[in-house]
Protein backbone atom coordinates (compact mmCIF):
# COMPACT_ATOMS: atom_id res chain seq x y z
CA UNK A 1 0.00 0.00 0.00
CA UNK A 2 1.37 3.41 -0.98
CA UNK A 3 1.55 6.32 1.45
CA UNK A 4 -1.20 8.14 -0.48
CA UNK A 5 -3.61 5.19 -0.33
CA UNK A 6 -2.77 4.57 3.34
CA UNK A 7 -3.51 8.20 4.23
CA UNK A 8 -6.71 8.11 2.16
CA UNK A 9 -7.88 5.05 4.11
CA UNK A 10 -7.24 6.58 7.55
CA UNK A 11 -10.25 7.75 9.57
CA UNK A 12 -10.57 11.50 10.05
CA UNK A 13 -9.83 11.16 13.78
CA UNK A 14 -6.47 9.52 13.05
CA UNK A 15 -5.56 12.22 10.52
CA UNK A 16 -6.41 14.94 13.04
CA UNK A 17 -4.33 13.20 15.71
CA UNK A 18 -1.37 13.10 13.33
CA UNK A 19 -1.64 16.84 12.75
CA UNK A 20 -2.71 18.33 16.09
CA UNK A 21 -2.13 15.56 18.64
CA UNK A 22 -4.42 13.06 20.36
CA UNK A 23 -5.91 15.45 22.94
CA UNK A 24 -6.86 18.19 20.49
CA UNK A 25 -8.16 15.61 18.00
CA UNK A 26 -10.44 14.15 20.67
CA UNK A 27 -11.83 17.63 21.43
CA UNK A 28 -12.47 18.26 17.74
CA UNK A 29 -14.24 14.94 17.15
CA UNK A 30 -17.53 15.36 15.34
CA UNK A 31 -16.99 19.00 14.36
CA UNK A 32 -17.22 20.01 10.69
CA UNK A 33 -13.79 20.08 9.12
CA UNK A 34 -14.33 23.66 7.97
CA UNK A 35 -14.38 24.61 11.68
CA UNK A 36 -11.16 22.69 12.23
CA UNK A 37 -9.42 24.58 9.43
CA UNK A 38 -10.59 27.91 10.82
CA UNK A 39 -9.14 26.99 14.22
CA UNK A 40 -5.90 25.70 12.74
CA UNK A 41 -5.38 28.11 9.86
CA UNK A 42 -1.62 27.60 9.86
CA UNK A 43 -0.19 24.25 8.78
CA UNK A 44 1.46 22.24 11.55
CA UNK A 45 5.07 23.17 12.15
CA UNK A 46 7.51 20.41 11.46
CA UNK A 47 10.09 19.88 14.14
CA UNK A 48 13.68 20.25 13.01
CA UNK A 49 14.11 16.62 14.01
CA UNK A 50 11.27 15.48 11.72
CA UNK A 51 12.39 12.88 9.25
CA UNK A 52 11.50 13.12 5.57
CA UNK A 53 8.91 10.30 5.87
CA UNK A 54 7.28 12.09 8.86
CA UNK A 55 7.15 15.36 6.95
CA UNK A 56 5.63 13.61 3.94
CA UNK A 57 2.99 11.92 6.10
CA UNK A 58 2.02 15.25 7.68
CA UNK A 59 1.80 16.93 4.27
CA UNK A 60 -0.36 14.16 2.81
CA UNK A 61 -2.56 14.10 5.92
CA UNK A 62 -3.11 17.86 5.60
CA UNK A 63 -4.10 17.49 1.94
CA UNK A 64 -6.45 14.61 2.76
CA UNK A 65 -8.19 16.60 5.50
CA UNK A 66 -8.56 19.58 3.19
CA UNK A 67 -10.12 17.32 0.54
CA UNK A 68 -12.56 15.95 3.11
CA UNK A 69 -13.48 19.48 4.22
CA UNK A 70 -14.24 20.41 0.59
CA UNK A 71 -16.24 17.19 0.24
CA UNK A 72 -18.37 18.14 3.28
CA UNK A 73 -19.02 21.54 1.73
CA UNK A 74 -20.05 20.02 -1.60
CA UNK A 75 -22.50 17.69 0.13
CA UNK A 76 -24.40 20.63 1.62
CA UNK A 77 -24.36 23.15 -1.27
CA UNK A 78 -24.94 23.14 -4.99
CA UNK A 79 -21.71 22.40 -6.85
CA UNK A 80 -22.82 24.87 -9.51
CA UNK A 81 -22.55 27.61 -6.86
CA UNK A 82 -19.06 26.51 -5.78
CA UNK A 83 -17.02 25.86 -8.95
CA UNK A 84 -13.74 26.77 -7.24
CA UNK A 85 -14.36 24.16 -4.53
CA UNK A 86 -14.93 21.53 -7.23
CA UNK A 87 -11.69 22.47 -8.99
CA UNK A 88 -9.72 22.49 -5.72
CA UNK A 89 -11.17 19.14 -4.70
CA UNK A 90 -10.38 17.45 -8.00
CA UNK A 91 -6.86 18.86 -7.99
CA UNK A 92 -6.26 17.49 -4.49
CA UNK A 93 -7.60 14.07 -5.49
CA UNK A 94 -5.98 13.69 -8.92
CA UNK A 95 -3.01 16.00 -9.52
CA UNK A 96 -0.38 13.83 -7.82
CA UNK A 97 -1.37 10.52 -9.41
CA UNK A 98 1.30 8.91 -11.56
CA UNK A 99 -1.28 7.03 -13.64
CA UNK A 100 -4.54 8.10 -15.27
CA UNK A 101 -7.67 7.93 -13.12
CA UNK A 102 -11.25 8.52 -14.28
CA UNK A 103 -13.37 10.03 -11.52
CA UNK A 104 -17.08 10.70 -11.09
CA UNK A 105 -18.91 13.15 -8.82
CA UNK A 106 -22.53 12.00 -8.57
CA UNK A 107 -25.06 14.72 -7.73
CA UNK A 108 -28.64 14.91 -6.53
CA UNK A 109 -31.38 17.04 -8.11
CA UNK A 110 -30.11 20.11 -6.20
CA UNK A 111 -26.58 19.50 -7.57
CA UNK A 112 -25.22 18.49 -4.16
CA UNK A 113 -22.62 15.76 -3.94
CA UNK A 114 -23.96 12.28 -3.24
CA UNK A 115 -20.74 10.35 -3.85
CA UNK A 116 -17.32 10.75 -5.40
CA UNK A 117 -15.96 7.61 -6.99
CA UNK A 118 -12.77 6.51 -8.68
CA UNK A 119 -14.43 4.73 -11.58
CA UNK A 120 -11.46 3.49 -13.60
CA UNK A 121 -7.70 3.35 -13.23
CA UNK A 122 -5.32 3.16 -16.16
CA UNK A 123 -1.70 3.56 -17.17
CA UNK A 124 0.59 6.55 -17.50
CA UNK A 125 -1.13 7.76 -20.66
CA UNK A 126 -4.60 6.23 -20.92
CA UNK A 127 -7.60 4.78 -19.09
CA UNK A 128 -10.25 2.44 -20.41
CA UNK A 129 -13.71 3.83 -19.66
CA UNK A 130 -16.85 1.67 -19.85
CA UNK A 131 -20.08 3.71 -20.26
CA UNK A 132 -22.26 0.78 -19.15
CA UNK A 133 -20.52 0.74 -15.76
CA UNK A 134 -20.96 4.50 -15.40
CA UNK A 135 -24.69 4.22 -16.11
CA UNK A 136 -24.96 1.45 -13.50
CA UNK A 137 -23.15 3.64 -10.95
CA UNK A 138 -25.34 6.69 -11.69
CA UNK A 139 -28.52 4.66 -11.31
CA UNK A 140 -27.17 2.97 -8.20
CA UNK A 141 -26.64 6.35 -6.54
CA UNK A 142 -29.98 7.62 -7.92
CA UNK A 143 -28.00 10.53 -9.35
CA UNK A 144 -29.61 13.37 -11.28
CA UNK A 145 -26.29 14.63 -12.60
CA UNK A 146 -22.61 13.80 -12.81
CA UNK A 147 -19.33 15.65 -13.15
CA UNK A 148 -16.47 13.66 -14.63
CA UNK A 149 -12.78 14.25 -14.17
CA UNK A 150 -9.59 12.57 -15.17
CA UNK A 151 -5.94 13.45 -14.86
CA UNK A 152 -3.10 13.75 -17.33
CA UNK A 153 0.09 12.67 -15.51
CA UNK A 154 2.05 14.46 -18.24
CA UNK A 155 0.87 17.75 -16.72
CA UNK A 156 -0.86 18.88 -19.92
CA UNK A 157 -4.48 19.78 -19.22
CA UNK A 158 -5.61 20.21 -22.83
CA UNK A 159 -8.32 17.72 -23.89
CA UNK A 160 -7.40 15.17 -26.52
CA UNK A 161 -9.68 14.19 -29.39
CA UNK A 162 -10.55 10.99 -27.51
CA UNK A 163 -11.43 13.06 -24.39
CA UNK A 164 -13.91 15.10 -26.43
CA UNK A 165 -15.37 12.01 -28.10
CA UNK A 166 -15.75 10.20 -24.76
CA UNK A 167 -17.48 13.18 -23.13
CA UNK A 168 -19.99 13.44 -25.99
CA UNK A 169 -20.70 9.71 -25.84
CA UNK A 170 -21.21 9.77 -22.05
CA UNK A 171 -23.58 12.77 -22.35
CA UNK A 172 -25.75 10.93 -24.88
CA UNK A 173 -25.69 7.63 -23.00
CA UNK A 174 -26.58 9.15 -19.63
CA UNK A 175 -29.26 11.40 -21.14
CA UNK A 176 -31.19 8.25 -22.07
CA UNK A 177 -31.50 7.62 -18.30
CA UNK A 178 -32.29 11.29 -17.58
CA UNK A 179 -28.92 11.86 -15.92
CA UNK A 180 -27.24 15.15 -16.85
CA UNK A 181 -23.54 15.32 -17.65
CA UNK A 182 -22.68 18.70 -16.15
CA UNK A 183 -18.97 18.89 -16.90
CA UNK A 184 -15.77 16.98 -17.49
CA UNK A 185 -12.59 18.34 -15.93
CA UNK A 186 -9.04 17.54 -16.91
CA UNK A 187 -6.46 17.79 -14.14
CA UNK A 188 -2.90 18.37 -15.30
CA UNK A 189 -0.09 18.90 -12.81
CA UNK A 190 -0.03 22.24 -11.00
CA UNK A 191 -2.49 23.88 -13.41
CA UNK A 192 -6.07 24.61 -12.40
CA UNK A 193 -8.33 21.86 -13.76
CA UNK A 194 -9.70 22.59 -17.22
CA UNK A 195 -13.48 22.57 -17.65
CA UNK A 196 -14.50 21.00 -20.95
CA UNK A 197 -17.94 22.61 -20.61
CA UNK A 198 -16.35 26.05 -20.39
CA UNK A 199 -13.33 25.21 -22.51
CA UNK A 200 -11.09 27.13 -20.11
CA UNK A 201 -8.77 26.79 -17.17
CA UNK A 202 -9.96 28.93 -14.27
Amino acid sequence: MTLLSAIHAMPTSALLALLVGETAAHQLAGRPLADVFSLYAEPPLLKETSTAPEAERILEASKELLARALQESMQSRSLLDTPDAVRDYLKLRLADRDHEVFYGLFLDAQNRLIADVELFRGTLSQTSVYPREIVKAALGYNAAGVIFAHNHPSGVSEPSHSDTHLTDMLKKTLALEEVRTIDHFIVGGDHSPLSMAEGVVA
